[in-house]
């Protein structure tokens, strides 16, 4: 069986995009349900699968990290990753996405949790906002919080991977991808017609797609009225080939091979000389 790739809500496991992307282990209310039940869910998803990635998003409410945390030490295990990207909740779906299309590919689990970390770069996160009045994810101007209380003003936000925002007008334009992407918009109480007719062109999305919104995201921008988009790397031999690139070494605590400076799994770094050997 493949590596596991788990996330904590349903509407962060997104559609597949071709026969091979191995289905998402959905872990929804896993901070709601009682202790001894969650231990014996993520129990049976590493005696299933051998090692297990959750992948959960900074706009989930505290308690389901907390959760994860407590699972995690109880099962003393060191097959358990939990990764949690700095990212807007759709990005955080669709590269948990990525790791599930990569699951299918002959990665061994630390390398497939550390290419979360790779994958990050590739991805280019945003929104349209109502108002930036709540918003603490990117910097805002005074300017910009004083024409949020304007009626009908909308923001354009980049969060990732440099914070962007203007005020969407006739002028209004957003720095892109300098690659071939697909974009995934997910509307909601705001109307997407600039994201898809405008941004979308202008970033040179190769196709385009709609799915619903996630519960979290209200939470991440700061208000309900947004439409969220994020741009992506959707095939599968371009993710497999950004991977496989990358020089591979063997964990020194717990012997998986990772790539990157910091094992997933045991949260082992490289010792000194041997770091300085792989950035050198």
């Amino acid at each position: 069986m493949p590596t596991a790739v788990a996330v904590t809500s349903a509407d962060l496991a997104l559609p597949p995009l071709d026969e091979r992307t191995v289905p998402a282990a959905v872990l929804d209310g896993i901070d709601r349900e009682p202790l001894e039940q969650a231990v014996t869910r993520l129990s049976v998803l590493v005696e299933q699968h051998g090692h297990v990635i959750v992948v959960h998003s900074p706009g989930a409410d505290p308690a389901v990290e907390r959760r994860l945390r407590t699972v995690r030490s109880l099962l003393e295990s060191d097959r358990i990753a939990l990764f949690r990207p700095e990212l807007p909740p759709l990005a955080v779906a669709v590269l948990a996405r990525q790791l599930r299309q990569l699951a299918s590919c002959d990665l061994g689990p630390g390398v497939l949790a550390s290419a979360g970390r790779l994958l990050t770069h590739y991805l280019h996160a945003g929104a349209v906002l109502g108002s930036v009045a709540r918003l603490d994810r990117v910097p805002v101007t005074l300017k910009a919080h004083a024409k949020s209380w304007m009626p009908g003003s909308q923001f354009a936000v980049v969060a990732h991977p440099e914070p962007q925002l203007v005020r969407i007008g006739p002028e209004a334009s957003l720095a892109g991808p300098e690659f071939a992407t697909s974009m995934l918009v997910a509307r909601g109480q705001l109307p997407s017609d600039w994201v898809t007719g405008t941004l979308a062109p202008a970033w040179n999305a190769q196709g385009l797609r709609e799915t619903g919104l996630p519960a979290e995201s209200p939470r991440w921008w700061g208000t309900a009225r947004l439409t969220e988009f994020c741009s992506f790397l959707p095939d599968l031999s371009v993710l497999y080939q950004l991977v496989a690139s990358v020089r591979q070494s063997v964990c020194h605590w717990c012997g998986l091979d990772v790539i990157g400076d910091r094992c997933v799994f045991c949260s082992a770094v490289p010792p000194a000389s041997e770091s300085r050997m792989l950035t050198g």
